[in-house]
């Protein structure tokens, strides 16, 4: 028999019993847009984040009380909040030492509090707003631009003038039709006056970075409170040539401000661009191989389906069979046919499942505002495991077809 005639008569027998055909096939499917559905969503999420995570900026690294990117619970919980606060002071006194060596060119010192609603005249803005503590260095520090007005000075922070540059969410919602430049809002029945407006930066990890009023940090902690309240240090070396020295002199500045002795450890977490995209990398890494370990069980009950199916098959075409080889049908051409039959089976469902994958994980990846991808390696290995599928557990019912003695499956009723 010709191959085409083979697919023919396979592809004939799988239209007989298309319910049972279809339900075969939903085994396989539900396994492969397991494992898709997560690749395409990791994929996609890992360019938003690694773009997300330059808040940092270029040539950065940053200090803090807490560790990023890990999970906190239990004792470990515990161990990063028995931790004493990073004060203002302790910035500070940071930042003038990294300054008289001349090891930064920019030192950002940080904190905020959100949940808020800033208010300006009968306007409100939505009650998730925030309001951040800074110097002069954060536009630097985090990739902002001033749009219009101008940047906090010195002054302003040493001063703890109240004095904001707010975001563009706040802009919409409390200065639709005219300039907020000079004009005065509340936030928690503080007022301040803004000088100055952020250009849009859009969104990150599926939240907005334009919902936020800066305002100097010395002005922050007389408003909102310095106790119970640790801040960020983030510093940028001066070139990258330079960073891993700019490095060491920050991490042994920041031991001298916290008074710690030489074979004291680190009471304070160092992060950077690459800790945190590589902490994130570690998550993606368990994630994808959770849905592996899914799929690989969906998809061994979907082949012992195909394998159950099969020899159901075999069993009401036996008579067929018979047939088919008392008029000279070979051995290899009935094997053939049952095979590529699980092979469609599998391989059809793998197509749907790859489908479905790509459209939820695609859409996951639109509600975080991550861009579209489509994981081609993954797909291509989908279709080849599906292929192994069909030939492995449909082997076993295509031998037994052939195998069969031809006036044993004429008598067969």
């Amino acid at each position: 028999m010709k191959f085409s005639e083979i697919f023919r008569m396979a592809f004939g027998s799988l239209g007989v019993n298309k319910l049972r055909s279809a339900l075969t096939m939903l085994g396989i499917t539900i396994g492969v847009f397991s494992v898709i559905g997560v690749m395409t969503a990791v994929s996609a999420l890992r360019g938003s984040i690694e773009t997300g995570l330059s808040f940092l900026g270029s040539d950065s690294f940053q200090f803090g009380k807490w560790p990023t990117g890990i999970q906190l619970s239990g004792n470990n919980w515990r161990k990063y909040a028995m931790r004493r606060d990073l004060t203002l002071a302790q910035g500070l006194r940071y930042q003038q030492l990294m300054e008289a060596q001349g090891a930064s060119g920019v030192v950002c010192l940080t904190t905020g509090t959100g949940g808020l609603q800033m208010v300006y005249g009968g306007r409100k803005t939505t009650p998730n707003m925030r309001i951040i503590g800074t110097n002069e260095h954060f536009l630097v520090a985090n990739q902002y631009t001033i749009e219009a007005g101008r940047n906090f000075t010195s002054e302003d922070v040493d001063l703890g003038r109240s004095v904001a540059i707010i975001g563009q969410d706040i802009v919409q919602k409390l200065f639709p039709n005219e300039s907020p430049l000079g004009l005065r809002f509340k936030a928690r029945d503080r007022t301040y006056t803004v000088i100055g407006i952020l250009a849009s930066k859009g969104m990150a990890f599926g939240q907005t970075q334009d919902g936020l009023a800066l305002i100097p940090i010395t002005r922050f902690m007389s408003d909102y409170g310095a106790n119970n309240r640790s801040i960020n240090i983030a510093t940028q070396a001066p070139s990258q040539m330079v960073y891993n020295a700019t490095v060491d002199k920050g991490v042994t500045a920041m031991r001298v401000v916290r008074g710690l002795k030489p074979e004291d450890d680190n009471d304070f977490e160092l992060s950077s661009n690459d800790s945190l995209i590589a902490s994130f990398a570690k998550i993606a890494d368990v994630i994808q191989a959770g849905s592996l370990g899914i799929s690989a069980i969906a998809l061994l009950a979907a082949g012992v389906g195909i394998m159950n199916i099969m020899l159901v098959s075999v069993t009401e075409r036996t008579k067929e069979i018979g047939i088919r080889k008392s008029i000279g049908a070979r051995k290899v051409s009935i094997l053939t046919q049952f095979l590529v039959e699980a092979v469609v089976i599998s391989l059809a469902g793998g197509l749907m499942g790859i489908g479905l994958g790509v459209i939820g994980g695609n859409g996951l990846a639109l509600i975080m505002k991550a861009s579209v991808v489509f994981p081609w390696a993954w797909a291509a290995a989908g279709l080849i495991v599906c292929s192994l599928i069909g030939v492995g557990f449909g082997f076993y019912p295509a031998w037994k077809a052939a195998s069969l003695d031809p006036i044993e499956a004429l008598r067969y009723e």
